[in-house]
């Protein structure tokens, strides 16, 4: 019934643009990731959310597991890491820097200007006080009934992204076995409902286990109770304390509590409810009792019948999954590989099958873990959004501020998902003050700043390495999020609460940039271009002076800083000091081989195809290079991304995907993509192993990590529409691209509901490679530039109008049509 809603959904929609001549038809494989058997690792199981809670469904016959995460679920605790006397070497290390004694600098540096302690045990932090974010636990389900551990017939697993509803179907001895899995946000329960079509013939026992710092005791009143507090990192009891329950729901009997398990016998159908809380002290936790946390949604949830939890959940869901569309039209004739369960539909794409609907599931599986990640009111997605198997995740599942979180909210904004931005911004409010301390620290700066790592606990400081944690625009590169918000919304609410923040961000920009005595320009010193090196001598150095991503950022941030000044009409001296600033930057330059230079001398580069392109920021997800403004560094750009190779790890083949897209080569951009949908095994963990996707399409750094997911929806949309703001920043004027990067074997599709910068929403519709129909929808009254390759047309757009324009640009029959509600 679900599906059928959805499919008349679709129909609607291609109703409404049935005038293109579309011939594009949404099918089931656009929001369906299957599998035609049981998963046997994490990465081919199915992953369930609701922002906070997390689970990832193997769907064994046998024995069910559920990988259970809490976003809460933070080892370690509050510490003080900025050295005390670090700002004492600041001024010995930038001497160093300007009199060219780059490896003198960095040793400095290693002793004097990193964190105090070990900060994150080089990414090994759980038993630290930086800690790690941490598994929940396992739920396992052992099945008893008859025929149980026979091999199952006709088994699929699948998720529908359309709902986020997890399904499983086989036949064992006959009898029909049905299970059904969600994460509902709002009765914030993991809901595991089981169905045999056969009278009594289902059989089940329920644990709870983890590895470590767990209780697990039926309660009196037959609730499965796990609890347990976290290591603080100090042997202490600072640690997070967290509480799992579990009731089971058997229509017709009742569960029997067998010894602190659950058994369930002879049933036809039962409901499995899991609450779970967790108590951390920080910006998006519970202060209150896990355990009475937990209690209260189980018991809430227990009063309503499994249809009900279904139709809530799915209702809200909807709300956000159904604010953008996008459908790619199948190859010519119609042979495609998207009837395939998805590990193969992933190996045929490898091998070369036509299958452009692949982009369009990757895109909604983009969308949905969004959706599932990142709530209003919770903690940011992290590395590995919400889920994660192990008590280490990798590189402590934390928040890296030199790319990795970034590119986890790419898609919020032009993907029509702003308000699942909001976890980014109560992160970045919570590193102001702790910032501030380290701004003071390690600068004797006003404002507050951001390194290279971010944690529940406020950690801002340096990392433990010159080589990688010296970086100090992190916070600078989270204020562009302010920044990207208020564009695409135009929301002067927003941007009075963001203003402080940006604020604080740029003065210490302000205290920190000096001037280079042999450039005479504003540098950063000292300076990284993350993780990269170059060669000094025969030594590798990683330190410089002003390297060009701090260049982009920081012209970004003092910039944004100064409209935001002058569109709140407030500040202004301070605006001008900002604005002098951004001329006196060292600007972004291209070197004698016509490549943008990456730092502020030609050196030579250790890794020339480094995984990191932090030297094109400023293309993307900046727009100080650009192909119309900037041609000259856009083809430096092209010839740097042209370097630095088409392989990567899964988030730097995003990255580069989405840096194609803005520089308008639809194809190539293309190529990256397949390569971002390569196949990688199971359990593939090794380093030397470069990008792809796993079977459950989980992104492959490797091991998992969610930002290439996130990298590459982004990237899709970035493919189909770009925008951007032009002229007086109290009163600017939207620019927008329609399908500035279409690659030719994207030959018919159509998306609704993009979003564009200036508070504007964009659908539109292509046959053959051209556009055949656009429609766009404003917040506010304003002029629109729009253009489609060469064709450009200016439109006056009233508040909540929906104008509509042909592949020609021109007012398209129904010239305007009138809209006073909230969609379109």
């Amino acid at each position: 019934m679900n599906r059928l809603l959805r499919n008349c959904c679709a129909a609607l929609f291609l109703l409404e643009i049935a005038c293109s001549g579309s011939t594009v038809r949404g099918t089931d494989a656009d929001e369906t990731i299957w599998f035609a058997a049981p998963a046997t690792h994490f990465t081919e199981s199915t992953p369930l959310g609701n922002g906070r809670l997390g689970a990832m469904v193997f769907g064994g016959p046998a024995e069910e597991r559920i990988v259970l995460s809490e976003s809460g679920m933070w080892s370690g605790s509050t510490q003080e890491a900025d050295r005390a006397d670090a700002a004492e070497a600041l001024p010995e290390i930038r001497r160093l820097l300007f009199s060219g004694d780059v490896l003198a600098a960095e040793r400095l540096i290693n002793r004097r200007f990193t964190c105090a302690g070990a900060g994150s045990g080089s990414g090994r932090s759980a038993n630290l006080p930086y800690g790690s974010f941490q598994t929940l636990g396992v739920l396992r389900l052992e099945f008893l009934h008859e025929h149980a551990d026979e091999p199952p017939a006709d088994y699929r697993r699948e998720l529908d992204l359309g709902d986020a509803v997890a399904t499983i179907r086989y036949r064992q001895g006959g009898v029909l076995h049905e299970r059904t899995a969600l994460v509902s946000e709002p009765d914030q329960a993991l809901v595991y409902r089981l169905v045999a079509d056969r009278p009594g013939g289902l059989s089940f026992a329920v644990t709870l286990e983890r590895p470590e710092r767990a209780t697990v005791r039926m309660e009196p009143d037959d609730v499965l109770h796990m609890f347990g507090q976290l290591n603080d990192g100090r042997d202490g009891d600072a640690g997070v304390k967290y509480s799992a329950q579990v009731r089971v729901l058997v229509d017709g009997d009742e569960a029997i509590n067998n010894d602190g398990t659950f058994e369930v016998r002879d049933a036809t159908a039962a409901t499995i409810l899991l609450t779970a809380a967790t108590e951390i002290d920080s910006f998006a936790g519970r202060k209150d009792s896990a355990t009475a946390a937990a209690r209260a949604e189980l018991d809430s949830a227990a009063k309503r019948p499994f249809v009900e939890l279904h139709r809530r959940h799915v209702a809200d869901y909807r709300a956000h999954y159904q604010r953008a569309q996008l459908r790619l039209a199948p190859p010519r004739g119609g042979v495609t590989s998207a009837a395939l369960p998805t590990p193969e539909r992933l190996a045929a794409a490898w091998q070369g099958a036509e299958d452009p609907g692949l982009a369009s599931l990757y895109f909604n599986f983009g969308r949905y873990l969004l959706i599932s990640s990142s709530r209003p009111g919770g903690f940011p997605a992290n590395l590995q959004g919400i889920w994660t198997e192990t008590l280490q995740t990798p590189w402590n599942g934390d928040w890296h501020l030199n790319v990795n979180v970034q590119m986890n909210y790419w898609p919020a904004e032009p993907c029509n998902l702003s308000a699942l931005h909001e976890p980014l911004f109560a992160l970045i409010e919570s590193l102001v003050e702790p910032g501030g301390k380290t701004a003071r620290a390690y600068y004797d700066a006003d404002g507050w700043c951001a390194h290279v790592l971010a944690n529940p606990w406020g950690f801002t400081s340096p990392g433990e390495s010159a080589g990688w944690g010296a970086t100090s625009t992190g916070g600078a590169w989270l204020c562009h999020h302010l920044r990207q918000h208020y564009e695409f919304t135009q929301d002067r609410e927003f941007l009075r609460r963001a203003y402080p923040t940006l604020r604080g961000a740029a003065e210490f920009a302000l205290d920190t940039l000096v001037e280079d005595p042999r450039t005479g320009k504003l540098v950063t010193a000292p300076s990284n271009s993350p993780e990269n090196s170059y060669f000094v001598g025969n030594a590798k150095a990683h330190i410089c002076v002003g390297s060009t991503m701090d260049m982009q950022v920081l012209r970004a941030l003092l910039k944004a800083t100064a409209d935001a000044a002058e569109i709140l009409e407030k500040d202004e001296p301070f605006r001008d000091q900002c604005r002098a600033a951004v001329e006196r930057l060292l600007p972004t330059r291209i070197a004698s081989d016509g490549r943008i230079m990456e730092w502020s001398e030609e050196v030579r580069e250790a890794e020339p195809q480094h995984r990191h392109v932090s030297h094109l920021w400023g293309l993307y997800p900046g727009d100080e290079i650009d192909v119309r403004a900037t041609p000259k560094l856009a083809e430096a750009a092209r010839k740097s991304l042209d370097s630095r190779g088409d392989d990567g790890t899964g988030w730097s083949l995003a990255y580069k995907i989405a840096m194609w897209a803005r520089l308008g080569d639809g194809e190539r951009a293309h190529k990256l993509l397949r390569r971002h949908f390569m196949p990688i095994s199971i359990g593939a963990n090794d380093i030397a192993l470069k990008g792809g996707s796993y079977p459950n399409l989980f992104d492959a750094h490797p091991p998992f990590q969610i930002d290439g997911n996130f990298g590459g929806t982004a990237a899709i949309a970035e493919m189909l529409l770009q925008s951007r703001l032009s002229g007086p920043p109290a009163a600017p004027r939207a620019e927008i691209d329609l399908l500035p990067a279409l690659p030719p074997a994207w030959r018919a599709g159509e998306f609704a509901n993009f979003c564009g910068r200036g508070g504007i929403e964009v659908s539109a519709t292509w046959r053959d490679g051209a556009l055949t129909q656009a429609r766009l929808r404003s917040n506010t009254r304003q002029t629109v530039l729009v253009r489609n390759g060469q064709r450009r047309v200016e439109l006056n757009l009233a508040p909540r109008e929906t104008v509509t324009v042909d592949g020609e640009l021109q007012l398209d029959g129904q010239v305007r049509e009138a809209r006073t509600g909230a969609g379109s």
